[in-house]
């Protein structure tokens, strides 16, 4: 695999594109932080506790050492409901709402040319930042760094839950079956303009019926290939602007344990903030959204804390203008 440095990290040619516009214009280095406390099972704690106590841990305060950073706090969302709606999917008055939310959230920040940086919460927080950006340009890219597909349709999902499906969902693969106001409140990606990276459930998927999206994208790139001499020939540019969507279950249970759905296999923590810094720091990348790690599970905060390391690890390194973030206390 082809690499450049960036900020002494090594860089996969895969993020290395030209010609998408300049990074410190759709990156710039006033971030905002925006806690989305949603959690598609319908409930009220696990995810959606997140942002909560990864401020109590510390991230807000080691992120505000750097210039011009905002934290624009949770965003409020209904009481969700954990029956299935009339598309199949739990809490689906509740989602429209937090995609809506998330929209405008996202929207109001690149208005203000800052860089959203979004913290859940679970997976379909990234629609309502899709749909800003395609509000924005009509035409937004997106890095989906994930270890699943989630692409399950919504009635056959084993548990309901819009993180099964909110890939497949901004793709329209599942129209014709979704509630009009769901619909109405979907990004619309083309899948020639989506990287799928980490997922691992290709056998998960097939022991269900379930079509894999592979061959469908510009790219799904497997774990084994994130480091593979190939992997780099997948990476045709994304449109600009691009949102990176990172879904801490593409780490090894060994190195994250705090998530809902572990499985077998998956990246290492230095693996994941390779990937993550050569992203941010490719030209395009208008945002980011993280997500999965679930706070019931992490009794000690080790986890939390891990977390905290890595993001702000990710920022610095990708934007060397600023002088290294303070460690988080107890970090």
């Amino acid at each position: 695999m082809r690499l450049a440095a960036v900020g002494g990290v090594q860089m996969p040619a895969l993020w290395r594109c030209r010609g998408v516009g300049n990074v410190h214009w759709v990156m710039p280095h006033e971030v905002e932080l925006i806690g989305v406390p949603a959690n598609s099972s319908g409930t009220v704690d696990g995810v959606a506790r997140a942002p909560g106590v990864l401020r109590e841990r510390g991230l807000s305060a080691v992120l505000a050492s750097r210039p011009g950073f905002t934290d624009a706090g949770d965003l409020t969302l209904p009481v969700p409901q954990p029956w299935r709606g009339p598309s199949g999917l739990l809490a689906e008055t509740a989602l429209i709402a937090m995609i809506e939310e998330v929209r405008d959230a996202v929207g109001a920040a690149r208005a203000r040319r800052r860089f959203p940086l979004l913290v859940g919460g679970d997976c379909p927080v990234v629609l309502g930042a899709l749909a800003a950006l395609q509000a924005e340009r009509g035409r937004p890219g997106l890095l989906f760094v994930d270890g699943h597909e989630d692409a399950w349709p919504p009635r056959a999902s084993p548990t309901g839950e819009a993180a099964d499906c909110e890939l497949g969902l901004a793709l329209g693969l599942f129209d014709t079956g979704l509630d009009p106001r769901l619909r109405d409140a979907l990004p619309r990606l083309r899948a020639e303009d989506v990287i799928a990276a980490g997922p691992r459930d290709l056998d998960e998927l097939a022991a269900a019926g379930i079509p894999t999206l592979a061959g469908q994208l510009r790219a799904l790139i497997r774990p084994s290939e994130l480091t593979a001499a190939g992997c780099a020939e997948a990476g045709a540019c994304l449109p600009a602007p691009w949102w990176l969507h990172t879904d801490l279950d593409v780490l090894a249970t060994s190195e994250l344990a705090a998530v809902d759905y572990p499985q077998p296999g998956g990246l290492t923590w230095p693996q994941l903030t390779q990937i993550t810094t050569a992203a941010l720091a490719a030209d395009g990348c208008a945002g980011w959204s993280v997500c999965i790690y679930n706070p019931d599970l992490d009794p000690d905060r080790h986890s939390a804390d891990t977390i905290i390391t890595y993001l702000t690890q990710a920022i610095t390194t990708a934007d060397p203008g600023w002088p290294a973030l303070r460690a988080a206390p107890g970090a």
